[in-house]
């Protein structure tokens, strides 16, 4: 008797609830299908979830990302993982374009937790063998999971974007405060060197969400100022930003942010702050009652389609930043 085993790779994307839109973004950009999925609450809030087509020895990758109520979407998250685990897929990766708890990735004061670490662990745990996410509210989280972290950057993106729509001659890039100055030198290189400013500012630790802009350091007077940040929740910090950038004799002020997470006031702030643009991804859903005049909104689907690509393949993610992610 002879045996005949078909060892050929096989990719399955797999999507939560939180942002189906995006899923099929990326399904087309591979050429693929979402495989279907029954995925329920039960009366008292339990999650179930069911694939209807064979995962055994698949590829297999779950993308799902997590606004409100962002508790549901990460255990949604878990249980997806657990089910592949226990239909015997091969692998596991979890696309996580906005890494949840991402800004609880230490200790200020005693006795609080380490939030970005629980989530790695739980997803650990879980079963998968592989995250993938973009722009990470700090690099260190990418040590917090025990196996490969793919930290992809949507700056390339952002940053083409505004070199087309506003040139470089006359650009400043902006950090909202010192503590991303790193990230705006990345950014300055991406605009032929443009020039670099931050905001000095001071934040109270006991109250989440309020930021007290102070001072411009840099030179932006006349100037085209570019206000990166990963994300934007609320809105205070950034509009704070703004006004501080405007006292200080700016032109006109783009904002770039990856996340649109968007929390209300947000979409009320951004439009009335004097701000020409924000532009975001859509690593996160943003509906019709978030959105306002002046925001732009890119698709982050073709760089995950190719991050998946190159995972799947066991090629070089690091390639699709030219060699320095």
């Amino acid at each position: 008797m002879t045996w005949t085993v078909d060892n050929r790779k096989n990719l399955m994307l797999f999507s939560g609830r939180a942002h189906p839109a995006l899923a099929e973004a990326v399904a087309n950009e591979l050429g693929v299908q979402v495989t279907p999925q029954t995925a329920r609450n039960f009366a008292n809030g339990e999650i179930f979830v069911r694939f209807e087509e064979s995962v055994r020895g698949s590829d297999a990758f779950v993308l799902q990302s997590c606004p409100a109520p962002l508790n549901e979407w990460v255990m949604e998250a878990l249980i997806m993982i657990d089910a592949l685990k226990r239909g015997s897929a091969k692998r596991i990766s979890v696309i996580l374009p906005f890494y949840p708890y991402a800004r609880q990735d230490k200790k200020h004061r005693g006795r609080e937790p380490i939030s970005a670490r629980l989530i790695a662990d739980l997803m650990k745990t879980a079963g998968a063998d592989r995250i993938i996410t973009v722009d990470l509210h700090t690099d260190q989280i990418q040590g917090f999971f025990d196996g490969p972290v793919d930290h992809m950057h949507a700056q390339g993106q952002l940053a083409e974007y505004v070199r087309e729509q506003y040139g470089t001659d006359n650009i400043c890039v902006v950090s909202p405060d010192s503590g991303r100055v790193r990230v705006a030198e990345k950014w300055a290189d991406a605009l032929n060197g443009a020039p670099l400013a931050f905001i000095h500012k001071t934040r109270d630790p006991l109250v989440p969400n309020q930021v007290k802009s102070n001072r411009v350091v840099g030179e932006v007077d006349g100037r085209t100022c570019v206000l990166i940040d990963d994300m934007i929740d609320t809105g205070g910090t950034i509009a704070g930003a703004v006004k501080v950038l405007k006292d200080a004799g700016a032109g006109d002020v783009i904002i770039a942010t990856t996340h649109g997470v968007f929390s209300d006031p947000a979409a009320e702030r951004l439009a009335n702050c004097g701000a020409k643009e924000v532009i975001a991804t859509d690593t996160l859903p943003i509906p019709p009652e978030k959105q306002f005049a002046n925001l732009t909104v890119l698709s982050i689907a073709p760089l995950l389609a190719q991050t998946i690509r190159e995972v799947f393949e066991n090629g070089s993610v690091t390639s699709l930043f030219n060699g320095s992610a």
